[in-house]
């Protein structure tokens, strides 16, 4: 980077820390996460509306008309599990596809057993009702059961490194004999925000492979399975968007002599039985909704399974690639030199492009997260921005500081407020002072070169301060000469005033020079001429080098008279700039002098201060 300006390789580093926290970021930390996945979460819950739930899959909920509903046929909840085996045998009767309880069994009837004996009757004939189990913390796996006495229950699969000797802890249905389980995990997983956006397919666990009940349906009806640890839930309509039936209208509806539903409801269905009432406690915080029964989460799982609708992630390198593609164009723009807004710009259209293509990709069931690569694009831009103000601060007071030495302060300010003077002339009244020296050539020839031009140095800092003192822009040096000018480019309603102030203080100036110059200060004097009148005033030159400047007769006709206060007083001005005097000074009447291209002669006035 040794060939490199500083500013470029301010963008390069910035770059290159940017890029690494970027990579840091989304391989490994993911601390911006939480954001994305509320991105996400908006994306999702905007999409889920336009895809239908399956309609073979229906709920059977144990809601609060149920609760109510059951009172007088089975008392308070938890119901006898004759309850349940009832209407196993009102759906079984309609060959459903697969009855599925999102209920733990766990404790057995032990103040009437027969309840759990008629629930296990109605289930032993049927291969296709599940039920759903969770494991406990793996610390207490050594209080669990064998693995390979569970493995048909759990329909574990066995991998090239499984333990036979290994227990794991679930919470087994007690209450059904062994011969009727066949279970599944229906584990709740939850992000680090509480939020449930994926389900299981598997849990390791000492070499095996555990199913999720989706998993494990899946198994059994040939569905296609992914192989990884969970998936990514494809959301189906809004919350409560699958067919849902209150448990106590079919309880009724079975045990009807007269029948009213159709004979067929649930030929084919697979029928999740659960919990949606919330005083019975089995609400999650989902994407969807912040009141989500689980039933209706097992639900899409088992939905995304049966119809492989489950969401993909995007390729591992895209997330990266793109915060890498946001920090480069970004560090390009910078060092080419576009305007900060302008790449602002493109950045926001960047950043809307990157989110409706994420919004569609979920859509179409891949999950692309941009939020963070949009963060680190941004970041980049800020910073950048912010080295581009203070790098533009810095050139504004080097700018100031260097054309202060030069030019009037007024014309630096509005110089750096306008972003440059105006290219066009214009025209305004002013006034104009030139002063020349006197006796100059007899003091070039008793000094050095180097001494008369420090002596100058020192001479026209003097009196560029007395012009900068009473607001007059110094507009060059001629030679030995100075013109300045008032009214412009700030505008100046006393500028004649102010112009013959600066004259007779430049006079005093000499003086005091004077002292200076030793033998020969008799010989160094100076002739000051002021005129006012119309000017056009303005950046004057070539395209290369131009200087702000005034031209016309009024510059003309003060550089005419600065040539004829020889003889006649150091300072003269027209007859002009005394009238717009008013009585600010006393004037005295050096008579009427011909001036070259004028027809008339010119009356000039020698300005005195007025006596206290």
């Amino acid at each position: 980077m040794a060939g490199l300006s500083g500013r470029t390789r301010f963008l390069a580093v910035l770059a290159l820390a940017v890029s690494v926290l970027a990579v840091v970021e989304i391989r490994w930390l993911r601390a911006t996460e939480a954001l994305s996945n509320q991105v996400s979460d908006a994306f999702v819950r905007a999409q889920a509306p336009k895809h239908s739930a399956d309609p073979d899959i229906v709920i059977v909920a144990i809601d609060e008309a149920s609760l109510a509903g059951m009172l007088e046929h089975a008392g308070r909840w938890p119901w006898p599990r004759s309850v349940h085996g009832e209407l196993v045998a009102g759906l079984a009767a309609q060959k459903p596809r697969a009855i599925v309880f999102d209920i733990m069994f766990a404790d057995p009837d032990v103040r009437d057993p027969a309840h759990d004996r008629v629930f296990n009757e109605e289930i032993a004939p049927l291969d296709n009702v599940y039920f759903g189990t969770a494991r406990n913390g793996p610390e207490s796996d050594p209080l669990g059961e064998p693995m390979t006495d569970l493995e048909s229950a759990l329909g574990a699969v066995r991998g090239p490194q499984s333990a036979r000797d290994a227990k794991i802890n679930v919470l087994l249905p007690l209450a059904l004999e062994r011969r009727n389980w066949r279970l599944g995990l229906i584990n709740f997983l939850q992000d680090a925000d509480g939020v449930g956006r994926r389900y299981g397919v598997y849990l390791p666990a000492y070499g095996w492979r555990v199913p999720s009940l989706p998993a494990r349906m899946a198994a059994d009806f040939g569905w296609p399975i992914p192989s990884v640890e969970d998936l990514t839930l494809a959301w189906r309509g809004p919350a409560r968007a699958h067919t849902t039936i209150p448990f106590v209208d079919l309880y009724l509806e079975f045990n009807r002599e007269k029948r009213t539903r159709p004979a067929d409801e649930f030929r084919d269905k697979v029928v999740v039985i659960g919990a949606t009432a919330t005083g019975l406690h089995d609400i999650r915080v989902t994407p969807i909704d912040h009141r989500h029964p689980g039933v209706e989460i097992l639900a899409t799982a088992i939905d995304n399974l049966k119809n492989s609708t489950w969401l993909r992630p995007a390729p591992g390198w895209a997330e990266m690639a793109l915060a890498l593609t946001l920090v480069l164009a970004g560090a390009l723009a910078f060092a080419r030199g576009t305007n900060v807004l302008l790449t602002g710009a493109g950045l926001v259209i960047l950043s809307v492009a990157a989110l409706v293509s994420s919004y569609f990709l979920l859509g179409a069931r891949i999950v692309f997260p941009v939020t963070t690569p949009l963060l680190f694009g941004w970041a980049f831009f800020l910073a950048a921005s912010v080295r581009e103000i203070l790098d533009e601060r810095r050139s504004r007071e080097t700018a100031i500081r260097e054309f202060s030495r030069f030019v009037n302060p007024h014309v630096v300010r509005e110089l750096m407020a306008k972003g440059g003077l105006s290219r066009q002339g214009e025209s305004r009244e002013v006034t104009l002072l030139f002063s020349d020296i006197r006796g100059f050539t007899t003091l070039s020839e008793s000094r050095s070169p180097q001494e008369i031009v420090d002596l100058l140095n020192r001479y026209f800092t003097r009196q560029v301060a007395v012009v900068f003192r009473h607001g007059g822009t110094l507009d060059k040096f001629i030679g030995d000469a100075i013109m300045a000018v008032w009214g412009a480019p700030v505008d100046d309603a006393d500028h004649a005033r102010h112009a013959v102030a600066a004259a007779l203080d430049m006079a005093d100036t000499l003086l005091e020079f004077r002292k200076e110059l030793g033998p020969i200060d008799h010989e160094f004097d100076v002739g000051i001429g002021i005129h006012s009148g119309p000017a056009v005033v303005g950046l004057i030159g070539s395209d290369a080098r131009r200087e702000y400047t005034a031209i016309g007769d009024t510059v003309n006709l003060a550089s005419r008279i600065e040539g004829l206060t020889k003889g006649v007083a150091r300072i003269l001005v027209s007859e002009d700039t005394m009238r717009r005097c008013g009585d600010a000074f006393e004037f005295i009447d050096r008579g009427a002098y011909p001036v070259k291209g004028r027809s008339g002669e010119v009356r000039l006035y020698e300005p005195k201060r007025k006596s206290a």
